[in-house]
């Protein structure tokens, strides 16, 4: 309990408790005397108690500022979760995102006033373009998610342009993330789920039988992930996109895990047709706090008329590409409209064309190096106690996942729970779901050797610690300011605002 609100709440016997801090009559700002004329609120707006604390402004600030400092962040701590790179964001990208060119420039102003976040727009579009191999990019949606619906209404206006109206199956390895499955039912398709083999590759018999005769004229697509959440590159990738084109089908390619091929391969140089990328976590700015994203999608040939616009190009007429050149609004000739307000999240826009600018070629390529590296390196040490069930005999990409069997019953929720009395932020637990008591690591590139030998120790140590002494693993975290949660129930019974309890 903090000391502003410590006793607030109900007790387990109902017991009304109170502010313990909460002085009547304190108050932290005081109002100018009104110089117009005072007009009633609406009584439909006013309760007779709020059972809000009374409070001077240092210690309703004192308070806050406690509370940031229980907050977990990149720049204090280490954040492995598995397919959310979670690298470290640099300062520098701030700085240029605050530029007072970039932070007021307002979405509305008319193009001629605004070309300098046009000229940025228009030359981080062209980098994706040649990051990635794609066509054409766009810059609109707000994230992954969207970034996939995206994608698939896309896919689903070529066809319907093309009078195939019968395609709505799309196959999903039942490896993807589970944004895909959605993505695919919010577009209108039908899911399809095609199995992993034991290695952890698409099974290509599978594939196969679900495109072959009649089928073949009803498939829509392909959602994949290379690589995929196990971590293991698809190396058959482009037998499996040829098999899908030969049956009339697209291939969406899900680029949540971009960080570890940028710079090494172009996904559209291997056939895919369509792709977003996570400009939050490929080119930095993690995605804490619920935000921001940024989830560009880039397209090949096939669809890059269908584009949501409006896209930032070069005006008709214009010699070159140079900076003086003005840069304008256009909207593909067969767009499938906006997805989002203006024109994306623009400050994480200015930050991941800061982050490529810095890098250079050179540098994007090692920044999947060393995320490889890292990877690798971590699963080595600490594999005796974390086996990987699925490619362990191959290097893995920018993760690895883990089923651990401590023994003890100890479960994957135990060591995650554990981890945080060490002052490390839990990996993603329980996924993908066709890995028993997954553990999913990404240690990404930004990380140093002293840090993950220090988390591969502490690994180590927690399964040291199920053999011995089971019951520490099975009550943790001890030193939070909050036990462990009853996590089903507030699942189900979610407390969606504050109540409040005063005595009478």
């Amino acid at each position: 309990m903090n000391e502003i609100t410590a006793g607030v709440g109900v007790s387990p016997q109902d017991t009304p408790l109170v502010y313990v801090l909460s002085v009547p009559g304190r108050v932290g700002v005081i109002l100018p005397e009104v110089d117009v004329p005072e007009t009633p609120l609406p009584t439909n707006l006013l309760r007779e108690t709020l059972g809000l604390p009374e409070l001077d402004e240092l210690t309703a600030v004192r308070h806050f500022t406690l509370l940031s400092r229980k907050n977990y962040s990149i720049d204090g701590q280490f954040y492995p979760l598995g397919s959310c790179t979670m690298k470290y964001n640099p300062k520098v990208n701030e700085a240029v995102a605050n530029l007072q060119g970039f932070r007021r420039a307002h979405p509305l102003l008319p193009e001629a006033q605004n070309q300098g976040a046009l000229a940025l727009m228009y030359q981080l579009q062209e980098s994706l373009k040649e990051i990635t191999g794609f066509t054409g990019f766009t810059l609109q949606p707000a994230a992954g998610a969207q970034g996939e619906l995206t994608g698939m209404l896309m896919i689903r206006a070529y066809h319907q342009d093309r009078g195939d109206t019968k395609r709505t199956r799309v196959l999903v390895p039942d490896s993807a993330h589970g944004t895909n499955p959605a993505t695919c039912t919010m577009s209108g398709f039908i899911t399809e789920t095609i199995a992993s083999e034991p290695s952890g590759a698409v099974n290509l018999a599978a594939l196969k039988a679900a495109c072959a005769g009649e089928k073949a004229e009803t498939l829509a697509g392909l959602m994949i992930t290379n690589p995929g959440t196990l971590g293991l590159f698809e190396t058959q990738i482009q037998e499996i996109i040829r098999i899908i084109h030969d049956a009339g089908g697209l291939v969406y390619g899900d680029g949540a895990n971009f960080n570890a091929l940028m710079g090494i391969v172009k996904p559209g140089d291997l056939g895919f047709d369509v792709m977003h990328l996570n400009l939050h976590k490929s080119f930095s700015t993690p995605h804490g706090g619920g935000g921001p994203g940024s989830g560009a999608v880039g397209v090949g040939p096939r669809l890059v008329d269908y584009l949501p616009g409006p896209i930032v190009a070069i005006s008709p007429g214009t010699a070159g590409g140079a900076a003086s050149s003005p840069y304008v609004f256009i909207t593909p000739p067969k767009s499938i409209g906006k997805v989002k307000s203006f024109h994306g999240n623009f400050g994480v826009l200015v930050r991941a064309y800061t982050y490529i600018r810095l890098l250079g070629k050179k540098g994007i390529r090692r920044v999947a190096e060393h995320a490889v590296l890292n990877a690798n390196y971590l699963k080595v040490l600490v594999k005796d106690d974390y086996p990987t069930p699925f490619g362990s005999d191959r290097h893995c990409m920018h993760e690895f996942v883990a089923s651990p069997d401590l023994g003890k019953g100890i479960t994957t929720i135990d060591i995650a729970k554990r981890l945080i009395d060490y002052g490390f932020h839990p990996p993603t637990v329980y996924f993908p779901l066709i890995v028993k008591e997954a553990l999913m690591i990404e240690p990404t590139e930004t990380e140093s050797k002293e840090t993950l030998d220090a988390f591969a120790e502490t690994l180590k140590r927690i399964a040291e610690e199920a053999k011995t002494d089971p019951g520490i693993l099975k009550t943790a975290p001890h030193d939070t300011p909050v036990g462990r949660l009853d996590e089903t129930a507030a699942a189900r019974k979610p407390v969606l605002r504050h109540k409040m309890y005063m005595e009478d």
